[in-house]
Order: C-alpha cells, then structure tokens, then sequence
C-alpha cells in the first residue's frame, strides 16, 4: 500500500511528480514556512538542505481531499464511511522488538537539546517560539491503560521542555486524573508518520479507544508498534523521530503567541508543560511538519470530525446524506448539511444535534438531498430562494465554542442555524429548477472551435464593419 509509511508516500508523491523539492539552504525561522504556505493546497514540499542541521524536513504530506482520499484508497464520497467503519472495526496493533523497529535504532537519553537537535520552524511573525505541530501526542489512560492519539502544537521553550496547548478532551482528561494524584502523565510525540496516522488521530472516537487501531482499519492490515524506552507508550515503529517524556503536575509556564488554524494568534498564557526524557530516531531521519492554518492542517480536522458528525446527525436523522465543513469556515466552524425532509422542523432538530457533534460548529446550513454541498454557490443559492430568517432561523444564545474564534468570550459563542430545505406543503411548481432540455445530446467539445483573436475577422462581413 502506498500509504502503509511515511516514506512511501513520499516515493509515491514524488513517483507522480508530486512533491516540490527545495534543494536550496533554507532557513528554520519562516523560510520554511514561506516555501509550505507557496505550495499549500497543491503539493507536499521537501527541504534537503536546511541550515545548520543534517536532517531534511517535509510539510504538506496530503493538502487536498483528493491526496487523503488517494491514502486512504477510497473515493472521495467514500471518506466518512471508511472512517465510521474503521472506527467500529479497530484493528489490533503488532508489537514489535525493539531491535527490529526502525525508530529506535538510535537512542539519546543525556544531553538532550531539542532546537540543537531537530530542525524545529519557527512559522508566522508574531509566534513566541519554534513549534512541533505534526507530532502525535501520545498517552495512557491512568485508569484504563487504554492509549490515545492527538495532536497539540508544542512550543520549545527550553532545552528538554515543551509548552503545550491540552484542550478539554480525552488527553486533557487523563492528565487531571494524573494531576490530581501529583503524578506526572506519561508521553511520547511521534513525528514522521504517513496520512492515514495524522488522520486517524483526530477521529472523533470513543473515550479508550486507541486511534492507532482505528489507522490499522483503514489501512486494512495492524499497525506495527514498540514500546518506548523510557515510558510506558506503543509507538509506531516505522516512525522516523520519538520524543520520551512526561507532562508535569501542577506545573504551568508560558506559551504563545502562536499563528493558528483560523489565522489568527492564539494569545499568549500559562499552559501545561512537558520535559523531553529521551529521543529516538531512525538512522538518516526526516522531520515532518505541518504549518497552522494551512489546507492540510485544516483537512486534517476537517476530515475525521464529518465522519463523526455525520453519524451523530443521522442517529437524530437517519435521512441525512452528507455533511461538509466548509474551506471558509475554516473547516472548522461552518457546516453543511444535504437531508431528505420528511417531517417539518426536521432540519432545525438536525442543526441541534450539529451544535451537540462538535463544538467548534458555530453554523449549520441544511439543504435538500439533491444539492451538492460541495459547491458554495449552490449553498448560497439554497439560502438565496429557500430561506426566510423569521422563520427558518435558529439561534443558540451562549454556548461553548472554540477559544481560538477571537469572535467569542473566551470560548463562550452564539450559534446559528439556517433551515434552507424546501416546505413539504410548497407547490412542486415553486421550486422546480430551470433546465434546457437536450443539453446532453451535444457534443460541445467538437462542436465548439477557438480561434485566434486575428482570424475572428473572417466571420464578418466586410459591409457590416465599422468604417
């Protein structure tokens, strides 16, 4: 498969000719991210030379929903089912030696100096510090001993010492525990590893379930994995960079600013903090990085969290088709909704259980079955013709919402439904779109010639032209 590991989907990119390679000395500090932000939405880009470090760095693996539908092998219609599927079918991971996994063939336990080591890039202007923001983070569940896999952006903010941004969910919640006993929650940040792995991180799972499983089922074949060698943590083993550590009790320093996903800076305050034990690496490794607010940091999102909001919209509405978090909703805050109606005040109970999948959502339009949510401007059309605010608009007044929407009071949003589907009782007539009838029966393409702007001439009459 060509998306079994980080590397071959690197040879397979590049075997397409789709990989952009900077041969020439780039530097950590916003240069690349100049290079990833030029080719964002379009290609994964390699940098073989940046300065003062041996080691290359690769951002944008998968930027389009075509490149993560191509990892995953399914049609882009596909995504969300396969997704759902895996997430029912996890597939056990497989152990392996530790002298037979690739990412630990080297081992630094002393001396450890993470921006000495590691080509860590420094992102946006205003940013606090270098950043780690394509690392699986992680973690057992004190409890349970069940893992889970996130992603957190992870400031360097001393030489073995990370700041981290933990928002309120299943890591969040295994480090009170943890905290709350004065335990220290062991983890481990895995970099250099292929789409399926990113995206199966941010599944929206239940709590115990480890995302790696859920990787496995997408790919149809276990996950090879080695436990760390300083903490407790299943690793996968065919990463290129591991780093050991642990996330510290009753400890919190500075952090931020950092450039976020809805481009803007995510404020600077004291955040959880992390100390870096031990580095594995294979031989010869390759650091991945993701920029903020770039299509594949927003894909990554985007992708997982429809699968599981379409099955929690379609538990309140099994008529329910298909859902799209929008590009500028910043694949985030803005969603679609295609449902077959039976009932009226349907799609307002389906804008509710959208409020209730996710909280980042802070609008949910819902249109008719045979509009393709995909398309903005059919979309704006439905709100255009088949909505009326006194009557189809829904508005939730305080709820929880993302702190990183700067529109919000530290968290705390408005939300806002549309209900743009057709009335059940509405004359047939009323909304029956136009159509030209025989369109397919035309050959365009041969039928339709391109001339030069110098020959157009030959189609007028001389006694019609302007004297």
């Amino acid at each position: 498969m060509k998306s079994s590991f980080f590397r071959n989907w690197l040879e397979y990119m590049a075997s397409n000719n789709n990989i952009g390679i900077v041969e020439k000395p780039v530097s950590i500090t916003h240069e690349i991210a100049a290079f990833t932000k030029y080719l964002d939405g379009k290609n994964p880009v390699l940098f073989s030379n940046v300065e003062g470090y041996d080691i290359p760095v690769v951002a944008g693996i998968a930027s389009t929903r075509e490149q993560f539908a191509d990892a995953i092998g399914c049609s882009l219609k596909d995504m969300s089912t396969k997704f759902l599927d895996a997430i029912d079918n996890p597939v056990p991971n497989q152990r392996m030696n530790r002298e037979d996994a690739p990412v630990q063939e080297n081992v630094v336990t002393e001396d450890i100096d993470l921006l000495t080591m590691l080509p860590i890039p420094k992102f946006h202007k205003k940013d606090s510090g270098h950043y780690i923001t394509a690392g699986l983070a992680i973690v057992r569940d004190p409890k349970t001993g069940k893992q889970n896999v996130s992603i957190h952006r992870l400031q360097v903010s001393g030489k073995n010492k990370l700041g981290a941004l933990i928002l309120p969910r299943h890591t969040y919640n295994f480090y009170k525990y943890a905290e709350e006993r004065d335990q220290p929650l062991e983890i481990a940040i895995v970099l250099g590893v292929d789409p399926i792995l990113m995206l199966a991180s941010q599944a929206i799972a239940p709590l115990g379930q480890d995302e790696l499983e859920i990787a496995g089922a997408i790919k149809g074949e276990a996950v090879s994995v080695v436990k760390c060698t300083t903490v407790d943590i299943d690793v996968p083993a065919y990463s290129e960079i591991v780093l050991e550590g642990k996330i510290l009790p009753k400890v919190r320093e500075s952090e931020g600013p950092f450039g976020e996903f809805p481009s803007y800076y995510g404020p600077e305050s004291d955040k959880h903090v992390i100390t870096v034990d031990a580095i594995t690496h294979r031989s010869c490794p390759i650091f991945q990085t993701c920029l903020a607010g770039s299509d594949e940091n927003l894909l990554l999102g985007a992708i997982p969290r429809e699968a599981g909001l379409l099955r929690a919209l379609r538990n309140t509405s099994p008529m329910v088709k298909e859902v799209h978090l929008t590009r500028g909703g910043k694949n985030r805050f803005h969603l679609v909704v295609s449902m077959k109606k039976r009932n009226e005040g349907e799609a307002k109970n389906v804008i509710f259980a959208a409020f209730a999948g996710h909280y980042d959502i802070k609008q949910v339009i819902i249109v008719d079955e045979e509009i393709d949510i995909f398309n903005s401007e059919q979309v704006e059309w439905c709100v255009a013709t088949r909505f009326q605010a006194d009557k189809d608009l829904v508005v939730a007044h305080g709820a929880l919402g993302s702190k990183l929407d700067p529109s919000t009071d530290n968290g705390v949003s408005a939300k806002m439904g549309l209900d743009c589907t057709v009335p059940l009782d509405a004359d047939p007539f009323d909304y029956e779109v136009t159509e030209i009838p025989n369109m397919e029966k035309i050959d365009f393409e041969a039928d339709i010639q391109w001339k030069a702007k110098n020959k157009l001439s030959s189609y007028w009459k001389e006694e019609s032209m302007t004297k």
